[in-house]
This record gives structure tokens, sequence and C-alpha cells, in this order.
């Protein structure tokens, strides 16, 4: 919350057991308010992953509401509690816009989990600086409600979480589909969609990619689909799911040309933040470009890893190594010859977007000359 304040380190905290529970890890959008400061709004985005130890770590973002240029960026760790998590401050990132008379607030802030609607109500308690008193969080995050393969042809009526949602068909928002929590369609084959929160949005806001399967021949001609009013998303509980291993042919997109001499970013083919392990989104895109090389056998290519700029730069330049080497592998897996993926690491010296930005965990193909 910003009145303005700022935020030094403070420790992770520990809950008396751990608790197991649904994953909160993900991307969050949303609001903060003060009840004090009845005319005051601060937009953010709240990006989480849980380590092996059941721990999460991410970072928070914030932006004054009448005025977008004041940002701050902090990093977060917190636990799982019985009915949510708990959260604390951490380091500040970046900040943008600041003066003398401003600061941020730090402290803590306990959030419920509501599964059904994928929201975080969070009350913070922040430290006695200034006028920082305490703050009221409330955040979204985009998940899958409706079944993760439908049958192929059929109508189907894909349902999402979140607040105001907007579905795209591509990764650079040209492509408009619908608007709600539902969308009625019927589809052909494995199909990525993009969406949007309109709740709140902040420079920092990314699409969310949501992968539908196919099973079964098609039933029935492939129809225009049709945008229905939005449902409130059903109390389904949604868990992580495991990668499917990747198909070894895929019939090409011949109308165009994926690779060139030219670094292709794969916007799908994103990594868990501090990891090398591929998110389950990067299927389709690995697919297409197997089919590719497949119905191209001349081609050799050079696969690029890249990181954001959280941490050290020299780990993040072996992590990007790791990364560029987990592509290749996930080709080579799936019939490509080794010797014609070549790989590189350039860490975090070419984030496309400001960091932190889960964008810029990212990997580029260019074909080789």
């Amino acid at each position: 919350m910003m009145t303005w304040k700022t935020l030094p380190a403070v420790l992770l905290l520990l809950t008396a057991r751990p608790v197991r529970a649904q994953s909160l890890a993900g991307q969050w959008q949303g609001v903060e308010t003060d009840a004090n400061e009845k005319a005051s709004y601060w937009p953010a985005e709240l990006r989480l992953q849980q380590g092996q130890t059941g721990r999460l770590f991410g970072v928070l973002y914030h932006e004054v509401g009448d005025d977008p240029d004041v940002t701050v960026t902090f990093q977060v760790s917190g636990t799982r509690t019985a009915g949510g998590l708990r959260l604390e401050h951490g380091r500040r990132l970046n900040e943008t816009g600041q003066s003398l008379f401003s600061y941020w607030c730090f402290g803590r802030i306990a959030f419920t989990y509501d599964a059904a609607q994928e929201k975080l109500t969070g009350r913070a308690a922040y430290q006695p600086i200034g006028d920082c008193t305490t703050g009221t969080f409330t955040l979204y995050r985009v998940v899958l409600k409706s079944s993760a393969t439908v049958p192929a042809g059929a109508e189907t009526i894909l349902r999402v979480s979140g607040r105001n949602v907007l579905w795209y068909a591509d990764a650079e928002r040209q492509r408009p589909l619908a608007t709600g929590n539902t969308y009625r369609t019927r589809l052909a084959q494995t199909t990525t969609f993009y969406l949007a929160q309109g709740y709140y949005p902040t420079s920092q806001s990314a699409l969310v990619p949501i992968t539908v399967r196919v099973s079964g021949p098609v039933a029935a001609a492939d129809a225009r689909p049709a945008a229905v009013a939005p449902l409130e998303p059903a109390a389904v509980t949604v868990g992580p799911q495991p990668a499917p291993p990747l198909p070894a042919t895929v019939a090409a997109d011949a109308a165009a040309a994926l690779l060139n001499a030219t670094p292709v970013v794969l916007p799908t083919v994103l990594f868990k933040l501090g990891s090398a392990e591929l998110l389950a989104e990067a299927q389709p895109a690995l697919a297409r470009l197997v089919a590719e090389l497949t119905a191209r056998p001349g081609l050799r290519i050079e696969v690029a890893g890249y990181t954001d700029r959280i941490g050290e730069p020299q780990k993040n330049l072996v992590l990007s190594r790791q990364r560029a080497e987990a592509v290749k592998d996930r080709l080579a897996a799936a019939g490509v010859a080794a010797e014609r993926i070549g790989t590189v690491g350039y860490g975090d010296t070419r984030p496309l977007h400001p960091s932190p930005d889960a964008r810029n965990r990212r990997v580029e193909v260019r074909v080789l000359e």
C-alpha cells in the first residue's frame, strides 16, 4: 500500500506444522485498499512459486491507482495456513516515481483462500511507520475449472476462474475470442487459449495460457465458436497437472513456418521460477517445433535460454543454459536428432519486459545458417 511506504527484508514466517492443501502458486491480480484512505487504491500483482519444502516465494508488485508511473516491486515469502496463506514482505527489487516524502508500508499479510473462486482476501498488518496501519487485498487468479481434456469436435463449454476475464486466441492479444468465465467452442485439436483479467490490470499483467487437449476422432464438422454469458465458476478443486509426454509427430502448420534466421520467442515455453523445469503449457509449442523439424530434416537450430533479473547474475547464466538444454532434451526425446540442436544461455542480460516478469524466463529459437 502506498502513502508511500518502503520495505526492509524480513524473515519467512513458519507455521507450527505443514499444511497439505492445494498449491497457491501462480499469478494473482487485484487491488489493495485502505479504509482510512477511501479515495486511494493500489492495483497489485502477486506471483508465487512453491519450493520443494512447500514454502512459497515470489514477488509483489504495486502501482498507485491514479498514478501508474509510481510503482514498487518486492520479494515476498510465506507459508500455507489452514485457511490460506501467511506472507511477509522481503527486500525491495525495484521502485519508480519515489520522492523524499514518499514511503511504502511493510509487514505481514494474512490471506484467506476461496478455492471456488480462486480468490485471496488479505488483511495486511503493517509496521507503525508514518500512517501505515492496515490494508485489505482482493486478488484473483485464472485457473481452468472445467475438464482439461474434451471430446474432439463436440460442443464444449470451457470454464475458468478470474474476474472480468478476456479470452484471446494468440499471445499478442490480436485475436480476441470472448469475455467472461465461460467460452463455448468446438475443438478439433489441442488448443492453447490466452486469458487476461480486466480486474485492476497493471503494466505487469501477463496473459495466462490455458491448454485444452482433445481425445478421440472429430465427431462433427467444426463450427464457429460462440460466446456465452459469464457464469460463476463452480467449486472445483484444481491441482497441478503432470505434463504428458511430448508427441513424436504432430501435423505441421503449413500456413506459417515457425522457424527462420530471426530468433523467435516461444511465448508459452516458460519455466518455474528458479528452475529449468518446463511448465505444462509448453507442450503445444514444443509439439509444433517437433513437427516443423520433422518436416524440414535439413534444418539445424539454436535454442537460447534466458532468465528474469531475480537472483545472482552468474547463477542466472547457468540456469539459462540449463533451460536451453531442457528444451533440447524434450525435442530429442520426441525424435529430433540431438546434433541438429545447438544451445546457448544469456542469463538475465536480455530481458524483453521490465523485471520481474515471468515472460523473461523464456527460450528463443533460430535457424542456424
